[in-house]
């Protein structure tokens, strides 16, 4: 299945999308009940939703720390 996820799992409070990949936290949740055609829907979207979020979440994101964690083991 197709999914636009790059692991930023984090959503930009003021537009509600995720940093990452540009959906919201209904639609990810939903990605997976979602029709072929309503996931391509949402992905039509997403290049102009990613434009309106700040481009550095304000937490860490699930990439970043399982970078972190990766290097703190080695």
């Amino acid at each position: 299945m197709e999914s636009p996820c790059i692991l930023v799992c984090s959503i930009d409070q003021k537009t509600g999308y995720c940093f990452g990949c540009g959906r919201t936290s209904v639609e990810i949740g939903a990605w997976l009940t979602m029709t072929p055609e309503q996931r391509r829907d949402v992905m039509a979207d997403l290049p102009g939703r990613l434009e309106t979020v700040e481009r550095r979440p304000r937490r860490e994101t699930r990439r970043a720390r399982m970078a972190r964690e990766r290097d703190q083991s080695e």
